[in-house]
């Protein structure tokens, strides 16, 4: 039954993350963004990030459920840590990205997550291999996002983001 328990709250704090990518999701003022050639059709966001976060919620419930056999518990606990600050950062760069429209932030935002997810990924590994293998994927798109966010902040410029120009 504590399974359970374990898999329904990562699942809720999973779909609660999902969820501000459904509210705050491209619209007209991100198709008129000057992006990279290299920039992934609308449609494979809400695929990849789909099994991503299937990915990522079973490698936690792996590492959670396995928490209260004492070891690695320490390990397990600080993974779980670092893979609740992934899913908050995850769920605050929709807003920053597409709801307020400041990519720039949203560069911060990805940053720390990308940090998140290398030290979750790390950590759970050490606790159970299949858990950090699952966050392997994680990182890659999380590292071609961060990419993608940085190059669309440079080829738009801030007078894009109602930020100041420098002089």
């Amino acid at each position: 039954m504590m399974d359970f328990a374990i898999l329904a709250g990562l699942s809720l704090a999973v779909m609660a993350a999902a969820s501000t990518g459904a509210v705050f999701g491209p619209g007209e003022w991100y198709r008129d963004l000057a992006k990279p050639s290299w920039t992934p059709p609308d449609w494979l966001f809400p695929v990849a990030w789909m099994a991503l976060y299937i990915m990522m919620t079973i490698a936690a419930w792996r590492v959670g459920s396995g928490l209260a056999g004492g070891e690695g518990g320490a390990v397990a606990a600080a993974g779980l840590a670092f893979w609740a600050a992934q899913i908050t950062l995850n769920a605050i760069w929709s807003p920053l990205f597409f709801g307020i429209r400041r990519p720039d932030a949203a560069m911060i935002a990805v940053l720390g997550l990308w940090t998140a997810v290398v030290l979750t990924t790390i950590l759970f590994a050490l606790v159970d291999a299949i858990a950090g293998w699952l966050l392997a994927p994680y990182i890659v798109w999380v590292s071609y996002a961060a990419a993608l966010n940085w190059r669309i902040v440079k080829i738009n410029g801030a007078d894009k983001f109602g930020l100041p120009s420098q002089a």
